[in-house]
């Protein structure tokens, strides 16, 4: 098996409607294969003639050998690309390149795994799930979102985690807040090792800080922030770039599709997210009192 990713002309299996959600299988062997937990595909959208070029980058749901490899990706409706993926049928052809990204760290040993997620992004828990789970690790879950309908893969979390904690703000399903206010019980109850979270940026932020203040490592996939600013999913446009915090103590601009989507949630600096910081190396520096 390669690591080098594959451009390929999938068969659409189902497209299928999840809640606010469209989940779409895919024959891909080729990607299927080569497929790690945390990695992502790009998605060519509009068809063969279309002036759409930007791709669109989804995590991986789930794997499968079925037809000799499909792979599942879940995904919002929200503009004119992915209302165009929402429409294809089964036997469409649709352009993949994959898999792509760096995909989660596992632990070496057996270790008690807290998976945090909200929207569409947190369908790349469950393939990191079943990995873990075949490593003898306890995989424990929390999922949040809105609304019931926009809190993807709740009744699979109670089926397959040891614990699984449900959270809407507006108490449609499970407990009454958000993530923010379930996590710290969750972390202390399940006795977690190492905190994982997929979702919104604003989630990620919450996973980062609250595993630090338990002393926890956590590791995140930026895949919201790669899907708002990413234009090829290679590492070539550069624009996906984020600032992190390098291990030599320099800040440094990484790309959220080559050298992630999967981070660790300490190294990244949230609050500078969209902007390059003026400590950054290679940053441009602001001369003061004119030209030296």
């Amino acid at each position: 098996m390669s690591d080098t990713p594959v451009q390929t002309s999938a068969t659409v299996l189902t497209v299928r409607q999840v809640q606010d959600y469209h989940a779409m299988t895919l024959v891909a062997p080729a990607i299927a294969e080569r497929f790690r937990p945390g990695q992502f595909v790009a998605v060519a959208v509009g068809g063969e003639h279309t002036s759409r070029l930007v791709r669109r980058c989804f995590g991986v749901y789930e794997v499968k050998s079925d037809y000799g490899g499909t792979v599942e990706v879940v995904f919002a409706d929200r503009d004119l690309g992915t209302a165009w993926l929402a429409g294809r049928r089964a036997r469409d052809q649709v352009d993949v390149v994959g898999p792509l990204g760096r995909p989660f760290r596992l632990p070496r040993d057996p270790v008690s795994c807290l998976l945090v997620g909200a929207g569409p992004g947190g369908a790349a828990l469950f393939a990191l799930a079943d990995t873990l789970h075949r490593r003898g690790c306890q995989v424990h879950f929390v999922l949040g979102g809105p609304t019931a309908r926009q809190v993807f893969g709740s009744r699979m979390a109670q089926r397959i985690g040891d614990t699984a904690v449900i959270t809407t703000e507006d108490g449609s399903l499970g407990e009454r807040g958000t993530v923010r206010d379930v996590l710290p019980k969750a972390i202390q109850e399940t006795g977690a090792d190492v905190v994982y979270g997929c979702g919104p940026t604003r989630l990620l932020r919450t996973v980062t800080g609250t595993a630090a203040e338990h002393g926890l490592p956590s590791q995140v996939s930026v895949e919201e922030f790669l899907q708002e600013t990413g234009a090829c999913g290679i590492g070539v446009c550069m624009t996906c770039v984020l600032p992190i915090h390098g291990e030599d103590g320099m800040a440094h601009m990484v790309r959220a599709c080559a050298d992630g989507p999967v981070l660790r949630g300490d190294r990244v600096r949230w609050n500078d997210l969209g902007t390059i910081p003026f400590d950054a190396l290679g940053a441009p520096r602001t001369l003061s009192g004119g030209a030296k």
